[in-house]
C-alpha cells in the first residue's frame, strides 16, 4: 500500500484532466501538491499544498517544477495538461536525476498522439484499422462527404473539431478552422467509447470501457461496460504504441470492428469516473512506481453522471498564490 505522507505532484488543476486525478487519489495516503499557471485554477484549491507555476512554455517551466518538487519531496508528478506533456517528456532525465518520476510517455508516443496525422499513420502502419485522415485542402468538396474536419496538432474538448454532412455545413466550417492546422477524417457513426489502460514495460493493464455521451466536449454521461472486441483490440495497440503510464484511447465501431481515432498518452478528464468504477488509473500508477506493485483492479458495470459543483476560493489562499505562489490551508472537496 501507499506510504501515508508520500507526496505527488499534480499539473493543470485547472482543467478537468488535473482535477479527475485529484479525484482518483483523494483518501489514497498520498499528499497531494496541486499547480497551475492561474492563481484561480478550481484544482488550487482542493489540495492541501497549492503553487500557481509558470505555463509550459516559460523557459522557468521545468526548473521551477524541478524546485517545487524538491521543496515538497514530491516523488512523481501527474501531467494535467497536453501543452505540459512533450515539455516534461524532454526534460524526464532531469527529473529523474532529483529522485522525480515524471508519468510521461517518450517524445515518440507524445508526437503519435497529439497529431492526428501520426495518429492514423502509426495504427495504418501497424496493421489495426484507421479512419481516412489526410490534411486539409482547398479541393474538399460536397463528394467527400461527410466528414469531420479537426485539428492535426493539439485541440482539446472538442475545440474546433465540425463534423460536416453538408454543403451549407462545409461553408460554414470552412470559415471557421485554420487551414495549416487542420485535417479531414472519415465520419464513423455510432456510439463512441472512451477506454482507459495503465502500461509498463510494453504491458498493458486494462483497458476499461466506457460508451460516453458527450455536452461542450466533455463527457457527461458514461457507461461501464464489458466488450471483448474493443478490450483486446486496446489491449493490442496499447502494447504495440508502448506508453508509460495512464493512455487514453477514443473509438467508434464500423461494422463492428473498432477504430481508433484519437489516442491520449496521459490521464483522461474520466480518470475518476473510471476510478468509481474500480479502475483507478493514478493509484495503480503509484502504487506501482512508488510501491512496485503489479497494478490491480475490479471492474464494476456502472453508469456515472456527471453535475457541475461550486468551490469556494478561500481569500487567504488567493493572496498567497498572488503574493508568494505558493499556499496551504483547508481542502474544497471538488
Amino acid at each position: 500500500m501507499i506510504t501515508a505522507g508520500e507526496s505527488v505532484l499534480v499539473t493543470g488543476v485547472g482543467g478537468g484532466v488535473g482535477q479527475s486525478i485529484i479525484k482518483a487519489l483523494a483518501g489514497s495516503g498520498l499528499v497531494m501538491v496541486g499547480a497551475d499557471a492561474d492563481g484561480l485554477a478550481t484544482g488550487l484549491q482542493a489540495v492541501p499544498i497549492a503553487y500557481r507555476v509558470p505555463r509550459a512554455d516559460d523557459g522557468a517551466f521545468i526548473a521551477t517544477l524541478v524546485d517545487l518538487c524538491a521543496r515538497e519531496q514530491c516523488k512523481l508528478i501527474f501531467p494535467g495538461l497536453d501543452p505540459e506533456l512533450p515539455v516534461l517528456a524532454a526534460a524526464s532525465s532531469s527529473f529523474a536525476e532529483a529522485g522525480v518520476t515524471v508519468v510521461v510517455s517518450e517524445p515518440d508516443v507524445i508526437r503519435i498522439g497529439d497529431d492526428k496525422l501520426e495518429t492514423a499513420a502509426f495504427l495504418a502502419k501497424c496493421g489495426f484499422p484507421a479512419p481516412e485522415t489526410v490534411p486539409y485542402r482547398d479541393e474538399v468538396d460536397s463528394s467527400w462527404l461527410p466528414v469531420v474536419l479537426k485539428p492535426r496538432w493539439g485541440g482539446s474538448r472538442s475545440a474546433g473539431v465540425f463534423v460536416v454532412k453538408t454543403a451549407e455545413q462545409l461553408r460554414a466550417a470552412r470559415r471557421l478552422i485554420d487551414p495549416a492546422n487542420c485535417v479531414v477524417q472519415e465520419y464513423l457513426v455510432g456510439d463512441e467509447y472512451t477506454c482507459g489502460t495503465v502500461n509498463f514495460d510494453g504491458q498493458c493493464h486494462g483497458p476499461i470501457v466506457m460508451r460516453r455521451e458527450l455536452r461542450g466536449g466533455d463527457t457527461y454521461r458514461a457507461e461501464v461496460i464489458r466488450n471483448e472486441t474493443i478490450e483486446s483490440h486496446v489491449s493490442v495497440v496499447a502494447r504495440a504504441l508502448r506508453p508509460f503510464g495512464a493512455c487514453n484511447f477514443q473509438l467508434r465501431l464500423r461494422a463492428q470492428e473498432p477504430v481508433i481515432f484519437e489516442i491520449n498518452p496521459r490521464c483522461s478528464g474520466t480518470t475518476a469516473a473510471r476510478a468509481l468504477a474500480g479502475f483507478n488509473e493514478p493509484l495503480m500508477i503509484a502504487n506501482h512506481l512508488l510501491q512496485h506493485r503489479t497494478p490491480e483492479y475490479t471492474i464494476r458495470p456502472l453508469t456515472i453522471l456527471r453535475y457541475w459543483a461550486e468551490v469556494v476560493a478561500s481569500p487567504e489562499r488567493l493572496a498567497d498564490l498572488s503574493a508568494e505562489g505558493r499556499s496551504t490551508g483547508k481542502v474544497c472537496q471538488l
